[in-house]
């Protein structure tokens, strides 16, 4: 009986906005393998959605789980994507029999009672063929979520810098203040908290799901 490999990998951790979005992919030996994995900072945008689709129809089973900035506030960043993790994980492996299944996490943190066995790999997603395919639908759903963000609050970027503290993100933060989707416990956000900065008129924020 061949074992399941689930690899586990995320999608912005250090964005000052949006998401931190958590993928769990689960890869079957018996099927055939997908060519051109890598890790997602590796490849180009398109590369990433081909993948991104090729990954979902071959997978034998993933998940994609979105931890939204109110709960990384409310957790910190760190504890969220444990959260996250553990989600993705749960999610992917409650058709499987967990027995034969290994979750492989990238990074050298294990989050607590995951259902299956679970080894930390640093750099894995450079490493191992599943946690490639989880960084890469990890940061292609956290890309388009980020898309779909920037419709409602066009005023930041979000389309282009994806909620990174780039300089076009922190002119806009200092003359227009958060908005609803910026985590309040990074220091820069903190600091654009002026009681005369806010976007509170704007759009409310998309629930990802």
């Amino acid at each position: 009986m061949s074992e399941w490999i689930a690899g586990v990998d995320e999608a912005g951790r250090g964005p000052l906005a949006g998401p931190v979005v958590v993928a769990a992919v689960v890869f079957d030996p018996a099927r055939p393998r997908i060519n051109g994995l890598d890790d997602s900072k590796r490849l180009t945008p398109r590369r990433r959605e081909t993948l991104y689709a090729r990954i979902v129809d071959r997978a034998l089973a993933y998940s994609i789980v979105f931890v939204d900035a109110d709960e990384i506030d409310r957790l910190n960043i760190f504890q969220a994507t444990m959260q996250g993790m553990r989600q993705a994980l749960e999610a992917a492996t409650a058709s499987l029999d967990r027995t034969r299944c290994t979750a492989r996490v990238d990074g050298n943190h294990l989050p607590r009672a995951l259902p299956c066995r679970a080894e930390a790999w640093v750099g894995g997603d450079a490493r191992d063929r599943a946690i490639m395919a989880a960084s890469i639908l990890a940061k292609v759903a956290r890309d388009r979520a980020m898309v779909d963000l920037h419709a409602h609050h066009p005023v930041y970027g979000f389309d282009a810098h994806k909620g990174y503290s780039t300089p076009m993100h922190l002119a806009a933060l200092r003359e227009h203040g958060p908005c609803p989707a910026h985590r309040r416990s990074f220091a820069p956000v903190r600091e654009a908290l002026a009681p005369a900065a806010t976007c509170t008129d704007l759009f409310a924020t998309p629930a990802f799901a």
